[in-house]
């Protein structure tokens, strides 16, 4: 019977060919390129069976031309849509195993004069798996040539959707300039990308939506895991994230349930085209961080368990990189047997031995320039604030003492008790008051952030300072700490305000151990802010709501999607996995850094202030007073610290990034009456406002989105957090946080005081002491790990600078993207020319890492360098 079946199409397809050189003298060739999904699934070989099958009953791929020229009123004066075609030779196709598995399939078209030049095709799969369709090309078209589909999205089996998939060709248009035929096309297809706001939302679905942040807590597992909802709320505002429809858990009804499911599952609802998988290595970040809560934290409990001493010295902890810590017999063959064995080798460097072994990070590795210990001095402590993994928090000290901003009537006295005395020896010969009108005083102030959820975070196992960090801009341009301030809320009541010891420098003797305290308990509170504000909240949280917003409101062949919408890569799944495995409750943030079971709620209490145009480079490094307008100065601006590498290369960025935008919106919007008369644009900027971000809709810095001016600052912003913001962020975690010592995530007990029995452990044994109060064993190897995940670029990283091709048609965009990477390209020269200078003591510092974070083109793994397009880890 199947034989029979087979026969019978053969013969149908021979017929159909032998009809058609009869009927026409004109056919339009066409090639598709997709991946089949048993390239890219794990277990999804059975589905290349039964599509064959539908293949030899002629229920393969099918694909309609639709008219951009000619209208059909029996179509809802939707284009005219040509006959149906399908694929052609399905099963006969070889797929490659390299270049991601693509294959390419040919189809063909009967010319039909009264169609005109197609501007749009309608595909459907009627086979029994999804599959990963990129382009679609057609060949000489009369009238139009070449005309190019650039599609990169998953089409599931056809019954899946209410209306076929539709895909535009690579033209532009604003919609007022859309062709009539395709008008009802265009919108059909951003309603469908909308949905109706209800319904559980399916795997394959592509519906964008917004939900509160209702799932990081979970009340069925345990009380211990309630957590407050975040948005919609004055008392706990956020940006929205996108709903994944879970339902509700059992014990609370406005909390989202949680499923946590195997290793090699991604269980989150995300629109099918924002999931990994572009190659098996996107999944592979998925699966090592599912890895690592599954499988490698219960592995390292065990090791600690069956060895449960602490580190003892920095050389015990230098092992971890150099010699490899030797793990108990059976040990590493329990994790082999554990976890995939790519992921094994990724995790733990075995040498062939039964060791814990870690790449070597940057601020430690070997080299004979410099002393081995450089990672301790000042003057490195200093000046990771202006090129280490957080170089956004410096500010210039305006005024001596520092002052609080808190509300003194419920915070009480919050005001510094560092004195003129402390610093002023320290100076180079200027008074207080001279180095102040000078600008030459800076502050990393990371007191009233921590002040309001200090005494809950010390109610834990976790013990915590507010600290304020005085430091000085030397001759030579690098920074000397000059005192640090550590406070505690008073015991005698909230509105006493706090109890406050200052520290300055030492060397020697148990003064030198209680300055090296005071600098890790500064980088504690760093290293908190690091992760839960600059990188998640100011990066991965408040861009979430742009990916969602642009997506729904804004059409594929819209200037501004297309502008946009390579920054958007990936972003939407590794915020779902982050609220799956790390800020969720007792997730691994709460685990490894300070803010703890709180740490959520603590970036949210920051949002509060977060205002959308301060992400804009030149107004953040002149709101923090470290740089000021100078005409005469590069770019307009006069930095305070000539020698800020995040700061000259940013900003270096900063203006490419801008000119790229200015150039491609210019030339789609000639008027600033075009931007207010679009309105797929208006309502985007509307939804963006008073939904994605709707707990800070009322705020008076929001543009209004009416000139030019507004949506290329707009788009540059946006372009910034997602592609530079985010690198400067993230990809210097393992190079400075690799090594706990030097970051230390958590502290366990407060500074040591004099008559106390930890006083005299320090005096005796001051490294013992060091890692019996800064993050255990257990979580300095689970942070190390995770840093080391987040801080590499996969292989199929895309960098700025980089789009797919013929991405498209318009010659001067086209241009100004060539000119744009030609530019970026100066700038890496330019910084390697920089980390030359030994002038430039801050480019490299004491421990000869230069500084490469906005280095545009990267290097896979844990290369340092590289700005990828979007936030994809």
């Amino acid at each position: 019977m199947i034989l029979g079946r087979v026969l019978n199409a053969a013969s149908d397809v021979v017929n159909e060919v032998a009809s058609r050189s009869k009927k026409s003298e004109k056919i339009i060739r066409g090639t598709v390129i997709l991946v089949k999904k048993n390239v890219l699934a794990f277990n999804a070989i059975h589905t290349t069976v039964v599509d064959g099958v539908f293949e030899l009953l002629g229920q393969g791929v099918t694909l309609q031309l639709v008219s951009a020229e000619n209208a059909d009123p029996a179509n809802g004066n939707g284009g005219k849509v040509g006959k149906l075609e399908a694929l052609e030779n399905w099963n006969l196709t070889f797929t490659p195993p390299i270049a991601g598995g693509d294959s390419l399939y040919k189809v063909s078209f009967e010319w039909d004069e009264d169609l005109g030049i197609p501007g749009a095709i309608i595909l459907r799969n009627n086979h029994a798996a999804e599959f990963f369709l990129k382009t679609i090309t057609l060949e000489d078209v009369p009238g139009a040539g070449r005309i190019h589909f650039l599609c990169n999205s998953w089409v599931y089996p056809d019954k899946q959707y209410k209306k076929p998939r539709v895909f535009f060709s690579n033209k532009t248009y604003l919609p007022h300039e859309t062709p009539a035929p395709l008008r009802k096309h265009r919108e059909e297809e951003l309603k469908a990308l909308r949905g109706d706001g209800t319904g559980e939302l399916k795997f394959g679905d592509r519906v964008y939506d917004y939900a509160t942040y209702n799932d990081l807590g979970d009340p069925d597992s345990s009380s211990e895991l309630v957590r407050p909802i975040l948005g919609g709320s004055v008392e706990y505002p956020y940006p929205r994230r996108g709903r994944t429809s879970r339902p509700p858990s059992r014990k609370d009804r406005n909390t989202e349930s949680r499923r946590f499911l195997p290793i090699t599952t991604f269980n989150i609802y995300v629109p099918r085209d924002e999931q990994f998988g572009h190659l098996k290595t996107s999944d592979f970040i998925a699966y090592t961080l599912k890895g690592l809560v599954n499988q490698i934290i219960p592995l390292f409990e065990a090791f600690v368990d069956l060895t449960p001493n602490e580190f003892d010295s920095f050389k015990e902890v230098d092992n971890l990189y150099y010699n490899g810590l030797p793990l108990p017999t059976g040990f590493l063959n329990n994790i082999v047997s554990q976890i995939p064995l790519p992921m094994m080798k990724e995790v733990f460097r075995t040498d062939g031995q039964q060791l814990l072994k870690f790449p070597v990070p940057q601020v430690i590795k070997d080299d004979k320039t410099r002393p081995p210990t450089a990672w301790r001095t000042d003057e490195e402590f200093a000046r990771e604030m202006v090129a280490g993994v957080n170089p956004l928090l410096i500010r210039l000290l305006k005024e001596f003492p520092p002052t609080s901003k808190l509300d003194p009537e419920v915070h009480g006295h919050q005001n510094s008790s560092i004195t003129k005395e402390h610093i002023e020896y320290n100076l180079e010969g200027l008074n207080v008051e001279e180095a102040l009108r000078s600008n030459r005083l800076f502050i990393l102030d990371h007191h009233d952030t921590v002040i309001p959820y200090i005494r809950r975070i010390n109610n834990t196992g976790t013990k915590i300072y507010a600290s304020r960090t005085i430091l000085f801009l030397s001759g030579d341009n690098t920074l000397k700490p000059m005192a640090i301030e550590l406070s505690l809320p008073s015991s005698e009541g909230q509105k006493i305000g706090v109890v406050s010891k200052v520290y300055t420098p030492a060397e020697h003797g148990v003064e030198g151990s209680i300055w090296e305290f005071a600098k890790a308990f500064v980088a504690v509170n760093d290293c908190g802010h690091h992760q839960m504000i600059s990188h998640w909240l100011n990066t991965h949280a408040v861009l979430e709501p742009f990916v969602i917003a642009t997506n729904r409101q804004l059409s594929v062949v819209h200037p501004i999607y297309k502008l946009l919408h390579p920054h958007y890569r990936d972003t939407m799944t590794i915020n779902a996995l982050a609220r799956e495995i790390l800020v969720n409750a007792g997730g691994l943030l709460e685990k490894t850094f300070y803010p703890t079971k709180f740490s959520m709620e603590y970036s949210s209490h920051i949002y509060k202030s977060w205002n959308f145009l301060e992400q804009a480079l030149p107004t953040d490094l002149k709101k923090r007073g470290v740089a000021v307008d100078d005409g005469n100065s590069r770019h307009g601006l006069r930095l305070l610290i000539p020698d800020y590498p995040y700061a000259v290369d940013g900003l270096n960025i900063w203006f490419a990034l801008e000119k790229w935008v200015r150039d491609y919106c210019s030339f789609y919007y000639k008027t600033d009456k075009m931007v207010q008369q679009d309105p797929e644009l208006q309502a985007w900027w509307k939804e963006l406002r008073e939904v994605g971000h709707g707990d800070l809709k009322h705020e008076p810095w929001w543009p209004k989105m009416q000139t030019r001016e507004e949506l290329i600052e707009s788009c540059t912003i946006i372009i910034w957090i997602a592609s530079a913001l985010h690198a400067a962020v993230n990809f210097g975690q393992y190079a400075y946080e690799g090594y706990s010592p030097n970051r230390p995530t958590l502290s366990r007990r407060f500074m040591p005081e004099k008559g106390t029995p930890e006083y005299a452990e320090l005096e005796r044994n001051p490294e013992k002491a060091f890692f019996k109060t800064m993050a255990s064993q257990l979580t300095s190897l689970t942070g190390i790990t995770l840093v080391e995940i987040l801080s590499k670029h996969p292989s199929d990283e895309v960098y700025l600078g980089q789009r797919t091709p013929e991405w498209t048609t318009d010659i001067v965009p086209l241009s100004a993207f060539e000119a744009f990477n030609n530019r970026l390209s100066e700038v890496e020269g330019e910084i390697l020319k920089l980390n030359m200078d030994k002038k430039l003591k801050n480019r490299v510092g004491p421990v000869n890492v230069p500084y490469t974070l906005l280095y545009p083109t990267g290097e896979v793994g844990l290369s340092g360098k590289g700005i990828p397009n979007s936030i994809s880890i």
